[in-house]
């Protein structure tokens, strides 16, 4: 798990909406109001639910309220903070099916997923799931796998940065929970409407497609802390310090395709590594609380390196103790992961931590979807997955037990479908 590449910070907490209804206002109008703002819905937007609201009706609070775009120069839930609700979901195209089958298919995605991210029902056949909750800051990003350029008669637009990953030898990888033609993320800061978005995007691909595998995460609710913060793992550790973040001036060069790269196609697109990383628990909460610090390299309860200062402290590498011993010890997580320990890999990690129950022996399977985002992961993701394959202490507390990687083209313009300057190229 890769330190200096999960999501940007979280958001400021957020205060409910003026308690002051308003009739006589669509769903829609209302939330595409609120989207344009990202203001918190005050006295003149009180309408709930997908007509016009009774004049009682409480306004939505700003965490439903909230709205990501579907149009723009890079797709949707790349950049956004940290959602409280994800699923990850891969499909294969079905036997027979090719290029034509897979450019309706991406139609209707991206028909549905602009219909939902803006708070409205699905075209046909809405299952009312999110009919009371606004849009929650939903997101829904769409990519494509090796796999999918064979089945498509696309071989000459793949991009050599798709190569399959590397082995690694940590791996113990479920190839039926592994790749797939196509990938989906949904997250969202509501349950319901994440889910209602996972059932919509099944539903469209009707005969083209089937599902190879499907993932649930979640992280803390927006507004949970006093204050905003760097994300905590199921390991309890602040994760993320490190994370590239878009005010930086290489950021666009380190996480997306340029608009001049090639193909011409993912010009502003990335490239997400996805992989369900199973953390050990049981053994790692064995661990006394030092003991995990070294593990990773930092205090548990803030953030700092273990050389001192604050979590944003840049870390001492070469800082020893009276004993003559690295105050971080070398295989320190956070030390192996570090961009000038790896000639400045980087990558955007925007992760999920998951539970899926417990096992006959009451072991917990549980840890991290992780999702990572570059703009060529031979130069981000491998290079520092190598390192940490050669001697991270945190590897012997987790295990890789699923992989995928997907290029994930640039954003669709207004009136084109996500893809469409592939499948229609």
């Amino acid at each position: 798990m890769p330190e200096q590449s999960t999501a940007p910070e979280a958001t400021a907490p957020t205060k409910p909406a003026s308690e002051n209804p308003a009739a006589g206002l669509s769903r829609r109008t209302l939330l595409g109001t609120a989207g344009a703002t990202g203001l918190v819905l005050g006295a003149a937007g009180g309408a709930v639910g997908y007509a016009a609201a009774p004049s009682e009706a409480t306004p939505l609070t700003s965490v439903g309220a909230g709205r990501a775009m579907f149009h723009g120069k890079h797709q949707p839930g790349i950049t956004e903070g940290l959602q409280a609700r994800g699923h990850l979901i891969a499909f294969d195209l079905a036997a027979g099916a090719g290029r034509k089958e897979a450019a309706a298919l991406l139609r209707r995605w991206s028909t549905t997923a602009e219909r939902l991210m803006a708070g409205e029902p699905a075209a046909h056949d809405d299952t009312d799931v999110a009919r009371d909750a606004g849009p929650s800051s939903l997101t829904i990003t769409f990519g494509f796998s090796h796999s999918f350029f064979a089945r498509t008669g696309l071989d000459k637009q793949r991009p050599a940065a798709l190569d399959p990953l590397p082995d690694f030898s940590s791996d113990q990888l479920d190839k039926n929970r592994s790749n797939g033609d196509l990938w989906v993320q949904i997250g969202a800061d509501d349950a319901l409407v994440a889910f209602h978005a996972l059932r919509a995007i099944q539903k469209d691909t009707g005969g083209a497609a089937r599902v190879r595998w499907q993932m649930n995460g979640f992280n803390r609710t927006p507004g949970a802390t006093a204050h905003p913060m760097t994300a905590r793992n199921l390991m309890g550790q602040i994760d993320g310090t490190r994370n590239p973040k878009p005010a930086d001036s290489d950021f666009d060069r380190r996480i997306f395709v340029p608009a001049s790269g090639e193909p011409a196609w993912m010009a502003n697109g990335s490239y997400a590594v996805v992989r369900r990383i199973r953390m050990l628990l049981d053994d790692w909460e064995k661990l006394s609380v030092k003991d995990q610090e070294n593990v990773i390299g930092r205090h548990k309860s803030d953030g700092a390196p273990l050389s001192g200062g604050s979590e944003t402290t840049a870390m001492d590498l070469e800082k020893a103790d009276a004993r003559g011993n690295y105050v971080v010890p070398a295989n320190a997580h956070a030390r192996i992961t570090r961009p000038d320990q790896n000639g400045g890999a980087a990558m955007l990690r925007r992760p999920f931590s998951y539970h899926d129950g417990l096992g006959p022996d009451g072991t917990p399977d549980a840890g991290l979807l992780f999702v990572c985002w570059q703009a060529d992961p031979l130069r981000g993701f491998v290079p520092v997955q190598r390192k940490l394959d050669r001697g991270d202490a945190l590897s012997a507390f987790i295990r890789h037990e699923a992989s995928g990687l997907f290029a994930v083209p640039g954003g669709a313009a207004a009136g084109e479908y996500v893809g469409q300057r592939l499948l229609e190229g």
